[in-house]
């Protein structure tokens, strides 16, 4: 299932006013808890996530673990009770995986619920469907790709300033991290065109609201300028 460009998957069930999701793991004795693609994209690039000392037991409503990116920080709690609590370890040695992966490999704890008619009570897949729309909207999130690790933001300056400030940015940035470029130039959509050939470095998506433009571009370890077919446009 699909909502404003961001996944849910519909064999989870899910708490939208605490933007976290529940899944059976180890044939239903077992669940994993995670954070909706919705929080992975209204927080930016995840920076830290850091487990609460977890005891034999939770209950409903704690937070399990808190997340931190440049421009949030908050908890992710538990929508039932459960017992041994495990955290995954691995996120927490990457947390830029709740960006890429949350409903896979960034998923937060594991744990064994204790009251299954808790469990009843979240909705599951498309039953979540009006819940997080509705949370989408207040959060004022769309997803658009990858989570960038950083935001140019260029209003009303001219294309080869906003390039310019581009260039520079990306030399500051390692091979694979991303790029969100933010300009209201109207021939930034064709000159983007132009700059990928010439620096080698790759647009991944070019999305367009009213008058303003963002583009998501990764900075290449080897970047090589491409020379495009004057007949067919192709590389």
């Amino acid at each position: 299932m699909e909502i404003e460009g961001c996944p849910f998957p519909e064999d989870a069930s899910f708490d939208a006013e605490h933007d976290v999701w529940l899944r059976p793991v180890s044939g239903g004795a077992r669940y994993r808890l995670g954070v909706t693609s919705a929080l992975s994209t209204f927080a930016g690039r995840i920076v830290s996530l850091r487990h609460r000392p977890l005891g034999t037991s939770v209950r409903a409503g704690e937070s399990v673990a808190t997340l931190e990116s440049v421009r949030f920080t908050g908890p992710v709690r538990v929508p039932v009770d459960g017992v041994d609590c495990r955290p995954n370890l691995v996120a927490a040695g990457r947390p830029r995986l709740v960006n890429d992966s949350p409903y896979e490999e960034g998923w937060v704890v594991e744990f064994s619920a204790t009251h299954p008619e808790q469990l009843e009570r979240l909705p599951r897949g498309t039953e979540a469907r009006d819940a997080l729309r509705a949370r989408l909207a207040l959060l004022r999130v769309r997803c658009e790709g990858p989570v960038p690790d950083v935001e140019v933001v260029e209003l009303g300056s001219e294309c080869s300033a906003v390039l310019a400030r581009l260039d520079t940015e990306l030399a500051l940035r390692e091979p694979g991290e991303i790029v969100r470029l933010v300009s209201d130039d109207p021939t930034s959509p064709i000159e983007m065109v132009r700059w990928e050939d010439r620096s080698g470095h790759t647009v991944l998506g070019a999305y367009t609201d009213g008058p303003i433009h963002r583009f998501l571009i990764r900075r290449e370890r080897n970047p090589t300028p491409r020379r495009r077919s004057v007949q067919t446009g192709r590389i």
